[in-house]
């Protein structure tokens, strides 16, 4: 399992800004380490971000991605007291998830 995700989300009036970043070695399978040995890819292939166990969005990534992606948007409806999770599963089968509850 990798790092915690990091969300943070700012309510401005009906619209809610929210940030996560996931902190994932992003590995495409084709760099070298010191010895010149390949990395193996170890990459986030999928990735869904709910709000009150209801999805809002369903994201696929590739290893075009950098390491720790960060990925902002904006929502409309949140309201204090919400819960808003993000989950991945990598290319390797490792997991996350995690949830805050918006303030």
């Amino acid at each position: 399992m990798g790092d915690q995700i990091k969300i943070r989300a700012q309510i401005q009036g009906d619209i809610t800004e929210v940030r996560i970043l996931m902190q994932h070695p992003m590995e495409t399978g084709q760099r070298k380490d010191d010895k010149g040995q390949t990395l193996p890819a170890q990459f986030i292939q999928s990735f869904t971000v709910s709000l009150n166990g209801k999805p809002i969005i369903d994201g696929q990534l590739n290893t075009s991605i950098s390491r720790n992606p960060l990925f902002s948007f904006k929502v409309r409806g949140v309201k204090g007291g919400d819960k808003l999770a993000v989950t991945w599963a990598d290319n390797t089968g490792d997991k996350r998830q995690d949830e805050i509850t918006v303030a």
